[in-house]
């Protein structure tokens, strides 16, 4: 135990920082340094730590690094590890009151001081899931339950003559994570209906509200919108307080999809990114991203908990108790074992106070609004979205024809990532090749931001210098 507090210790204080980010090796490397069979005798606990240090740690891409800057960047915080090494200890599983009475009242109150902290309503619940993916399936479970007339629990939605195709809607640079929602629900990805965004990648609202005419005319019945507060591509925030008014007019459920960027309304002062929120029926956000917890931590607030309750409550004799009034967490989504992740949010929440989580992600968007001024300054790149919050879309221009403007683009991030002290993603918009910078790690400085521009100068120099259409 001690040798692996020290292992924890070491990593997070200085060695994290000594390795590439992304690790230098091959496709089967790591498993052609291991033995193919399990041994058939126990093994001392010294020697398997000699081969994580050797091999595992090595050779892991390091999201704690403070050169880790793509996707969206987590920190597993110094209370949120400990935490973690509590829980294991525990091992418990909070399916229901009776099985983690603490735990699951912890949950309850985590939510509760995160949901002040944003200043939502009280009137909204929050449980803990693992990810965004599964939040945002049961938020848009909870609004299949809406549609009461269906009786899709009982009755399912297989070989009903009796059931119009039930659409969904979401901006064309939502989360595939809807989609794969669709399709779990067995909604079906046609019916998905992703509406064409505006300059800044919002959701167009007149582009939502002819589909949702066209919808009704072809026969089809609409149940649901998806806002998202902070897409995954630029980070673009949908205009939620007009979804909220078609929503309420239209009777539909509106979920918004907060999972990196609602942390940021922690601040007042980003809270002007986030108007209508109040208006959701469902919200997702996850502390795994931005605040500082450690993987996994999604928290998914519901202004109904009964329709996720009437989705997926069943309850076997062997789980019946005779408590009343109490919270099983089990009747809120479809998995039965629950970790209990709520001790490491409200360890965090704890260590680091509104005031100490609040200063850093000021910090991060600072951070992220200078490299965007570099950017804007150094020849031959352009900034390709709006900076809201810490996350910076660009790409090389040279004078070439679009598709090898994409290949030129291709090669700079490949170089970039290569040189290792720093590690960047891309995605595409509006069809053209860009490059992601993230600033979301508690280690990360203004010294970081600088290599990252120094690196990109010298990838973007060899990238155009070495090209050959």
């Amino acid at each position: 135990m001690h040798r692996v507090a020290d292992l924890v210790a070491d990593y997070l204080e200085s060695k994290v920082q000594a390795y590439p980010v992304v690790p230098r090796i091959s496709p089967g490397d790591v498993r052609r340094q291991l033995p193919p069979s399990p041994p058939a005798q126990g093994e001392p606990i010294d020697r398997i730590l000699d081969d994580y240090h050797r091999v595992i740690e090595p050779n892991v891409t390091h999201w704690n690094h403070p050169g880790f800057m793509a996707y969206f960047p987590v920190t597993g915080s110094g209370p949120g590890v400990l935490a973690e090494a509590l829980t294991a200890a525990l091992n418990v599983n909070a399916m229901l009151w009776r099985t983690g009475p603490a735990p699951t009242e912890l949950e309850e109150l985590a939510c509760d001081w995160y949901r002040q902290m944003l200043g939502l309503p009280p009137e909204f619940r929050g449980h803990i899931n693992d990810t965004a993916s599964i939040s945002s399936l049961l938020a848009l479970a909870a609004a299949r339950e809406r549609a009461v007339d269906l009786d899709v629990r009982r009755r399912g939605l297989a070989g009903r003559a009796d059931v119009p195709r039930l659409t969904v809607y979401c901006s064309d640079q939502a989360h595939s994570s809807i989609d794969k929602a669709m399709i779990t629900l067995g909604l079906g990805l046609a019916n998905l209906r992703r509406i064409e965004t505006d300059g800044a990648f919002r959701l167009r609202i007149d582009r939502l509200e002819e589909a949702l005419e066209a919808d009704r005319k072809a026969g089809a019945r609409p149940i649901a919108l998806v806002a998202t507060l902070g897409t995954t591509s630029s980070t673009s925030v949908d205009p939620i307080a007009a979804m909220a008014a078609i929503a309420r007019r239209d009777q539909l459920f509106l979920h918004v999809d907060g999972a990196y960027a609602l942390a940021a309304g922690i601040c007042p002062e980003f809270r002007q990114h986030m108007q209508g929120l109040s208006e959701a029926d469902s919200i997702v956000t996850n502390p795994h991203k931005w605040l500082f917890v450690p993987v996994d931590c999604s928290l998914l607030y519901v202004r109904q908990p009964d329709l996720l309750r009437r989705a997926f409550s069943v309850v076997p004799d062997y789980l019946t108790t005779t408590e009343t009034g109490v919270t099983n967490l089990m009747d809120y989504g479809v998995q039965l074992g629950r970790r209990f992740r709520a001790l490491k949010l409200w360890m965090v929440l704890r260590s680091f106070g509104v005031a100490g989580l609040q200063e850093r992600i000021r910090y991060h968007c600072e951070l992220a609004r200078q490299f965007a001024a570099w950017v804007e300054a150094e020849p031959g790149l352009e900034l390709v979205a709006p900076v809201p919050f810490s996350t910076v879309c660009f790409r090389a221009t040279p004078d070439l024809p679009p598709e090898h403007q994409d290949r030129i683009n291709e090669q700079l991030l490949e170089r970039v990532n290569a040189a290792g002290p720093v590690f960047l993603s891309h995605t595409r918009l509006r069809g053209r090749y860009v490059l992601r910078l993230t600033v979301g790690n508690l280690r990360t400085t203004p010294a970081h931001l600088e290599r990252a521009q120094q690196i990109i100068r010298t990838a973007h120099s060899q990238a155009l210098a070495t090209y050959a259409p």
